[in-house]
């Protein structure tokens, strides 16, 4: 059921490329051929776990698939398809610009774990709501292969109180207050803070997790120093491959990243076809 439908989701991803026809591809049609997705550099393979069934739903022939998580290099073919020319034709941007952007995220997420954990083993990086537009299962199920973990897929996920909560209500301990009066014991209550005071309130009005908001590692380190041990610690705000380190360094036990979905490079893919006898 749920191949059935993702395969839905990737058809109107589809229809938005090729209704209400595809005018070049019509030539080709009836020619049987194969197609090769070609790594043009290296990478994280992600994507393929919703494409192979995908091509099936709409008849082409999967004939091989690198798995998900597979490192590959430049030249490595990782999904092979038959069927009509026309048809290969059609699903080729659709397929290419998923493919290529998923394996992008898993990629980058893959070396900031890494980096991470050479100075905090046990730290993990995660992603945010900062993805794009209808991709979000896809771009935090990339997130999950490059290692990270995907944080709240949406709003009703768990509690995350943040700046203009606190604003319209005035104060972290009424806004923690007047969340439990309605919000699941189920839910875990994060709340953003952008200073030590800030995440000692929030400790002390028995917030789960507290989110450091775009502060200095130096900062972070200081509040890990306080409260390390007594609740989940997050920092969160500009970090990438190139600051991860530093933050990781700090001891925190969540780093959560935007950088991972809004401004990762695609891996570039091509897909290369041959005709059949």
């Amino acid at each position: 059921m749920l191949e059935k439908l993702i395969s839905r989701r990737l058809l109107e991803f589809l229809e938005e490329d090729v209704l209400p026809e595809d005018v070049t591809s019509k030539a080709v049609k009836g020619v049987k051929c194969r197609a090769y997705v070609v790594a043009k550099e290296e990478g994280l393979l992600a994507g393929n776990k919703f494409l192979v069934p995908f091509l099936e739903e709409i008849r082409l022939k999967v004939i091989e698939a690198k798995p998900d998580g597979y490192y590959f290099k430049r030249g490595d073919k990782l999904l092979i398809f038959e069927g009509d020319g026309e048809d290969i034709l059609m699903v080729e941007r659709t397929l290419l610009n998923l493919l290529s952007r998923l394996s992008g995220i898993a990629t980058t997420t893959s070396l900031m774990v890494r980096l991470a954990r050479t100075v905090n083993p046990n730290v993990v990086i995660a992603g945010t709501r900062k993805t794009t537009p209808g991709l979000r299962l896809f771009e935090k199920y990339a997130i999950e292969v490059g290692g990270g973990d995907p944080h709240r897929y949406n709003l009703s996920d768990m509690v995350l109180i943040k700046d203009n909560h606190i604003a319209l209500l005035g104060g972290i301990r009424n806004v923690i207050e007047n969340v439990r009066k309605y919000v699941s014991f189920s839910k875990k209550i994060e709340v953003e803070v952008t200073s030590l005071k800030e995440a000692i309130e929030a400790y002390e009005a028995k917030a789960d997790i507290i989110l450091l908001d775009n502060m200095t590692p130096d900062e972070v380190r200081e509040v890990v120093s306080h409260l390390k041990g007594k609740l989940l610690i997050e920092a969160s705000g500009r970090i990438t491959p190139d600051n991860v380190v530093e933050y990781a360094k700090t001891g925190v036990d969540i780093i959560s990243s935007g950088y991972i979905t809004h401004s990762v490079k695609a891996i570039d893919l091509s897909l290369d076809v041959e005709k059949l006898d």
